[in-house]
């Protein structure tokens, strides 16, 4: 009988000991997984708020400065605002506004000018909608100034621009469907996501088509690391949140080869109208929203994509949840910029957009 008893005492702490491991090594699992890189030492701090805050804003950086473009008003109404960041003397300029009052347009940079592409205006006459465009712009900072350029073979808006090479990568968005006697998107009338792939080559002011995105979607995130494209999370089929379907799906195009690859580790949350900036072999996604029935709901992670590991690095969240905000790296300080804190409204009295600035210094 004792022999017995202290087989089963002998059992029951050998399995206490394996459950003690098990939960300790989940619970390490867990931290590693969640943790930030060794490496990487993170740390908010706040800047100098940009004068008029909005929704529908979008940042990009060049000649050391930060540009934020853009802006919507109640009522669809673009506000075609172009401001300039000094991060030396943290200090705002307004500078000319755009030459075409749009709404969520691409942007890219190369040599120190500012590529703009498509987007949607307010229609003429009619009920309020978002018309797509297909308008190309180079904006020179230094001489605050606009040059029109060939128009892309697509009107469409909420689409990713990325530069490779020297040539802009066009990807996604939002546009009407073919054949259509629709000239507007609107929540209740039939538009679509699309994947289309095009690619704007200033050198020669000429376009050309690539390979089109597997997964067609409309206000994603998308960065160039080692000479790859990786398109990131975004909206499935409307470019409405309120008629749209958020997804976590990553994909990465190949140049070399013009194809797309496998599906790639999902987001760690699916959303969209996200901002996003690239440093160090990682992509920063920041903010979005959601919505659902019951919920209707802002964002503040910050997440970061490196597909060296193809994983996610979770940071330290902004201060405040928004989407529609503008953001980019300048050195390794990633800058946040204005946005609304409410989900999918655009209504007189509802809209809460903020003029915060908040700073993400990401390593040493």
């Amino acid at each position: 009988m004792q022999a017995f008893t202290k087989a089963v005492r002998a059992a029951a702490a050998a399995t206490s000991f394996t459950v003690a491991a098990i939960s300790l090594g989940l619970t390490l699992g867990l931290t590693l997984l969640l943790a930030p890189g060794p490496a990487q030492a993170q740390k908010w701090s706040t800047a100098a708020p940009i004068p008029v805050g909005a929704e529908e804003v979008y940042g990009i950086a060049a000649g050391g400065k930060l540009y934020v473009f853009g802006g919507l008003a109640p009522g669809w109404k673009p506000m075609g605002m172009v401001f300039e960041y000094d991060p030396a003397a943290d200090r705002w300029t307004r500078k000319r506004d755009m030459p075409a009052f749009l709404h969520h347009v691409a942007l890219a940079t190369i040599n120190g000018r500012i590529y703009m592409f498509g987007g949607f205006q307010l229609p003429e006459k009619g009920p309020a909608a978002w018309a797509p465009v297909n308008t190309s712009w180079e904006y020179d900072p230094v001489a605050d100034s606009w040059r029109a350029l060939a128009p892309a073979p697509m009107a469409r808006g909420a689409h990713n621009a990325v530069v490779i090479d020297n040539r802009i990568h066009l990807i996604g968005g939002a546009a009407l469907h073919a054949d259509t006697k629709e000239t507007a998107l609107h929540p209740a009338r039939p538009h679509r996501a699309v994947g289309t792939h095009e690619v704007y080559d200033p050198a020669t002011n000429g376009w050309s088509t690539r390979a089109e995105m597997p997964t067609a979607r409309n206000h994603a995130a998308a960065g160039v690391v080692n000479g790859r494209i990786y398109v990131i999370g975004g909206r499935l089929g409307s470019v409405f949140i309120t008629t749209a379907t958020n997804t976590d799906i990553v994909e990465e195009y190949d140049p070399a080869t013009n194809q797309w690859g496998r599906l790639l580790a999902p987001m760690p949350n699916a959303r969209s109208a996200v901002a996003w900036g690239v440093h160090d072999g990682r992509i920063y996604v920041v903010g979005g929203e959601m919505r659902t029935r019951d919920l209707w709901g802002t964002f503040t992670a910050v997440d970061a994509y490196e597909p060296k590991t193809n994983s996610w690095i979770r940071m330290p969240p902004m201060p405040m949840p928004r989407h529609g905000l503008a953001a980019d790296f300048i050195g390794n300080r990633l800058h946040i910029v204005s946005g609304q804190v409410q989900t999918g409204t655009n209504s007189p009295g509802l809209v809460a957009s903020v003029d915060r600035h908040d700073v993400l210094t990401v390593g040493q």
